[in-house]
């Protein structure tokens, strides 16, 4: 019995590949690298970089001048990958990150976007309804609180700063890190309290 024939995109990456590092352009080793970084990217490096700025001053400061310059004092690798924009929340006005023409997202930080972020509903209706959008995920703000919608470009990728919740004051960067989740970090959520704390 002979074996499966290989995808057609399969073969044609691996002569891509093979092309490459026959040039001298790229090697195996760093394409491992770069996989294993990929590997390594999830939204939890997103969430200490905001635990981090919710607990100190000047790297918040670092964080929203330059996002990208701040993952990598946090060890996370950006080259090759477009400038990292941080979007602060603050009383009256939230943000709510779409990439419109496709899924751009800032994977070094955040890993791999969800299926619903790629999705033509959400990539349309963010910018024509962002108010309902967040109302069917449970996200409720306050009256008159302004919604921004922000397009994450090719050349251009962006990341929410949420707000601090209330009652956790004294938490550590572990223990605020834990309360913010992928969907924080790009809008469509925010921070919640275990419902022990509060209690």
């Amino acid at each position: 019995m002979s074996a499966p024939a290989r995808p057609e995109s399969l073969a044609r990456l691996e002569r891509l590949v093979a092309a490459l590092a026959a040039k001298g352009l790229v090697s195996e080793a760093e394409l491992a690298a770069m996989q294993a970084r990929t590997d390594r990217a999830s939204p939890e490096i997103g969430a200490r970089m905001v635990a981090r700025a919710w607990l100190d001053p000047a790297w918040r400061a670092l964080l929203l001048a330059d996002g990208a310059a701040a993952a990598e004092r946090m060890g996370v690798s950006m080259a090759g990958a477009p400038p990292l924009g941080v979007l602060e929340n603050r009383p009256g006005l939230h943000h709510l990150v779409v990439c419109t023409l496709c899924s751009c997202y800032p994977r070094a930080v955040l890993g791999y976007p969800p299926g619903w972020y790629k999705s033509f509903e959400y990539r349309s209706r963010a910018v024509r309804d962002p108010r309902g959008v967040l109302a069917e995920w449970g996200t409720a703000l306050p009256a008159g609180t302004k919604i921004r919608v922000v397009d994450s470009t090719a050349d251009y990728r962006w990341m929410v700063l949420p707000m601090r919740p209330e009652g956790t004051e004294g938490w550590s960067e572990d223990q605020l890190a834990a309360l913010v989740t992928r969907d924080a970090l790009v809008g469509v959520a925010l921070p919640q309290l275990p419902a022990r704390a509060a209690a």
